[in-house]
């Protein structure tokens, strides 16, 4: 008898994606939010409570994730919103990324590593010369992401996550060379 996973992981085609910057109205950002409002109510609506993912979600204004000072980055392939990821000031010097996101049938292809360079660049084009973020203690995933790109952690990673409840990552971003 043949087993199938539920879905092949499609090789990851540079000449197909397309990073696109966009509004927070726009309709290619709705597939990121609503399937991240469905990710952290599954993954937290005990920890947090239901609801809580909504309310993350609107808790800053769409104008914070605009230029100058932020963007609200989709990677599409063949036109379809795959993953994406946004930024917000911080402070003068230092990005707040958010809403890191891969389409749960697309992910394992190296798409957040690829979302992360990409706000990383743009960030550091924008004068941000550092990046704060903050992932869920049930999203492991991430918290590996981040360790494995150069993120540090501003936490014990000895400590059960549960108990820190926001894990909280930095990095300081390369200097774009002059042009």
């Amino acid at each position: 008898m043949e087993t199938k996973t539920p879905f092949a992981a499609k090789t990851l085609d540079p000449d197909a994606l397309t990073v696109l910057n966009l509004p927070m109205h726009d309709r290619r950002v709705r597939p990121l939010l609503d399937e991240l409002a469905v990710e952290y109510d599954a993954r937290y609506g005990d920890l947090f409570g239901r609801g809580a993912a909504a309310e993350e979600l609107s808790r800053y204004p769409a104008a914070e994730f605009e230029g100058p000072g932020g963007a609200l980055l989709v990677i599409q392939e063949d036109g379809e919103s795959v993953a994406g990821g946004a930024f917000r000031r911080y402070n003068a010097t230092t990005a707040e990324f958010k809403r890191i996101w891969t389409h749960s049938a697309h992910r394992r292809r190296g798409l957040a590593r690829l979302v992360l360079a990409e706000l990383e660049a743009l960030a550091a084009r924008r004068g941000y010369r550092r990046v704060f973020l903050t992932t869920g203690p049930r999203q492991p995933e991430a918290k590996h992401l981040y360790l494995s790109t150069g993120y540090d952690p501003q936490f014990d990673l000895d400590q059960d996550p549960e108990l820190i409840r926001s894990l909280a990552f930095t990095k300081v971003l390369s200097v774009p060379p002059l042009s």
